[in-house]
């Protein structure tokens, strides 16, 4: 089902100033769904994922694993903003791009003398995206964030592990993946506006709590404090992680029906009667006993017996799998979510239109590969470029 074809975003330009994760990102969601990406990044170095990942040979190429993650189907030309020369050619480039993307603190682009308003003279249609930690304003706005930082201040860590092991991490840059989805989200719209022309603040720490609506409303309209609930469903019971023969599946039996359906296929009539489950609000007050009953049930038999035979009767019911595991199943692997790239397998689009999976049209770039023709188109010259190179400014 993949395909290289136009897109819905073909003939959006992008210029992606952006470093690490959460912009890549981002741009990464536009360039799969057809925009032109052009990367803009420090010469010499680049990107800063282009030195991480778990592949050392990678990394030292300055092609690291946690680059090639996000930067398939982009165009990559080096700048040093700092040079009077790369400025002039960052608003050259400005004056035929759609969207300007950025992700440094809150405050640098200006001082640099390439912020919204400057570029928004050159271009008045542009839309330009700045993705930061807490957002272009408040008292944290120059406070450093990373990935860590945000998660630990939405409340996302509070809410995550167990009473013994809260606060937790997830295990996965969730902060820095949902401020790119909520600036791609953005973006996309702002392109449907007309007339064109946006300055969008994205704050990483706004988007998470954007994510968590149920727990925050919880909070805010029921008067709760949220509590971490490990592995257990905080809206449900029989709902969570539970023990079979060999291991551990996710049971959500959060309708009534599906309740009962469990209870009697287990065997467990007598659970059915027990005034401590009778209701929704008993059931998740007792929860633990009733994990525990149920569990002795559970672990006659082995996790896909049980996979199988609850999710028959309507019951939602699933393993636990690890990446490895899941990345093998055909339910991903005929769907095609995975792109290849000579020896790479990436990431595609999360999302499947008329019957096809978009996919990036080319391999994650070398550093500065497409100087010479992004620049070129712009009358800047073989021997010109030369001299660029040769003073530091590409």
């Amino acid at each position: 089902m993949a395909t290289e074809t136009a897109g819905p975003l073909s003939g959006v330009r992008v210029l992606d100033l952006t470093n690490v994760l959460a912009g890549p990102y981002a741009c990464y969601q536009l360039a799969l769904m057809g925009a032109e990406v052009v990367k803009v990044e420090r010469p010499g170095s680049g990107d800063l994922a282009r030195q991480l990942g778990a592949d050392p040979v990678r990394s030292a190429a300055n092609m690291g694993i946690s680059f090639l993650a996000q930067n398939a189907g982009k165009a990559s030309v080096t700048l040093n903003l700092k040079a009077d020369a790369a400025k002039d050619l960052l608003k050259r480039l400005v004056v035929g791009a759609d969207v300007v993307v950025e992700n440094y603190r809150p405050g640098v682009m200006d001082r640099l003398g390439l912020g919204y308003g400057v570029l928004r003279a050159v271009n008045p249609g542009l839309i330009y995206c700045a993705i930061s930690g807490f957002g272009q304003d408040g008292p944290w706005k120059d406070n450093p964030a990373y990935d860590q930082i945000v998660q630990g201040v939405s409340g996302v860590m509070s809410v995550t592990g167990d009473a013994d092991s809260a606060p937790l991490r997830v295990g996965y840059p969730l902060a820095d993946t949902m401020g790119g989805m909520t600036a791609a989200f953005a973006i996309a719209s702002a392109l449907n506006a007309s007339p064109r022309g946006a300055f969008l603040d994205v704050s990483m720490t706004d988007a998470v709590l954007s994510s968590m609506g149920w727990v925050v409303s919880n909070h805010l309209i029921g008067g709760v404090d949220p509590q971490p609930q490990g592995n257990e469903n905080f809206t449900s019971a029989p709902s969570g992680t539970f023990a079979t023969a060999d291991k551990p599946i996710n049971i959500a039996a959060n309708r009534d029906e599906q309740w009962q359906a469990l209870a009697k296929h287990l065997g467990r009539d007598d659970l059915l009667d027990d005034p401590d489950y009778a209701t929704r609000e008993d059931r998740k007050r007792n929860r633990h006993a009733l994990r525990a009953s149920l569990e002795v049930s559970l672990k006659t038999m082995p996790a896909a017996h049980w996979v199988d035979a609850l999710s028959s009767l309507g019951v939602p019911t699933g393993p636990v799998l690890s990446v490895s595991d899941i990345l093998s199943e055909p339910q991903i692997r005929d769907r095609d979510l995975l792109a290849t790239y000579g020896d790479l397998e990436l990431l595609s689009a999360p999302v499947i239109i008329d019957g096809t999976r978009p996919k990036a049209a080319t391999a994650p770039p070398e550093l500065g590969q497409d100087n010479a023709r992004i620049y070129d188109a712009l009358g800047v010259d073989a021997a010109a470029l030369e001299t660029l190179k040769a003073e530091g400014v590409i």
